[in-house]
């Protein structure tokens, strides 16, 4: 019996070692790695390399260009977040309803989320740019723009990647909300309907309960999506004007892979994990609250 359970434990073993070394090798070794080039001054170019301690995280929480990478994050996932969700639930109810069309408005809105982020970035780059059709539609209703488009503006950058991370987005959280709302039973709303319960009533008590869990797995998802925003503020901004637009992940990039301070990058990397695995465990807290 005992050389049956080693035997059994041998061959679980084997049917896990691909995902054992997948683990090992492309998440746990480079957390690893990371961590101890944070505690170096490892320098790519020169090929200095000792030991420094936390220096490099004592110079992060001095340095001014990381402390505006931390609140021009912040202020990104908070004005994008609340507004996303927001706009994926309305979405999501306009296409519950029995509308004509309504496979055709669903793809619509989903198209944006299965377009490549940096044709999408390009695309609203010429449309923010000076003369672009944004600036000719805010000049056509006697609004004032940015003269040399919005981008170039630090008033201007970060709320315009922000609104397009905001139309891209959408779509796909639209269809996790849509697929949540399909699920919830017909019946519930026929007994609230024969009570007479309102529209809002409606939503109140039947659909909104039964959408939280979908609510907070939404949230949490794109807490972390924003947190590791890059790929619209390369194409866009490069991070400015003035660092207007500079995120965390994006001052690791500069950090590391182009002033090649991999030590300092490196830092900054293990801060914004720390961050991130904060977080989720706050709202993964939340979640077991209020589902228990």
């Amino acid at each position: 019996m005992a050389g049956n359970s080693r035997s059994f434990r041998r061959t679980d073993l084997l049917f896990l070692s691909p995902w054992l070394a997948t683990l090992l090798l492309f998440w746990l070794f480079p957390i690893i790695a990371s961590f101890a080039v944070s505690l170096t001054d490892y320098q790519l170019l020169s090929g200095n390399f000792a030991y420094v301690g936390s220096e490099n995280f004592r110079r992060l929480f001095a340095d001014d260009v990381f402390l505006r990478a931390i609140l021009n994050t912040v202020v990104f996932t908070v004005g994008t977040l609340p507004v996303t969700t927001a706009c994926a639930i309305l979405l999501a109810l306009f296409l519950n309803a029995n509308l004509p069309a309504r496979r055709f408005f669903q793809s619509v809105y989903f198209f944006p989320s299965v377009v490549s982020l940096v044709v999408v970035a390009l695309i609203f780059s010429s449309l923010y740019a000076r003369g672009g059709y944004i600036q000719m539609l805010g000049e056509l209703a006697g609004l004032s723009a940015p003269e040399h488009g919005f981008l170039f503006s630090q008033m201007t950058a970060l709320p315009a990647i922000m609104a397009m991370d905001i139309w891209m987005s959408s779509g796909y959280y639209m269809l996790l909300f849509l697929a949540a709302l399909q699920s919830i039973p017909r019946e519930l709303y026929d007994a609230a309907a024969l009570e007479g319960a309102s529209w809002w009533q409606r939503f109140r008590i039947v659909t909104l309960p039964h959408l939280k869990p979908m609510l907070l797995f939404v949230v949490i998802l794109n807490t972390i999506k924003s947190f590791q925003i890059f790929v619209e503020v390369f194409v866009m901004t490069k991070g400015g004007p003035l660092n207007s637009t500079m995120t965390i992940v994006y001052f690791v990039y500069e950090e590391g892979l182009h002033k090649f301070n991999i030590g300092y990058g490196a830092a900054a990397a293990n801060l914004l994990f720390a961050l991130i695995a904060l977080i989720a465990w706050l709202e993964l807290k939340l979640i077991r609250e209020r589902t228990v």
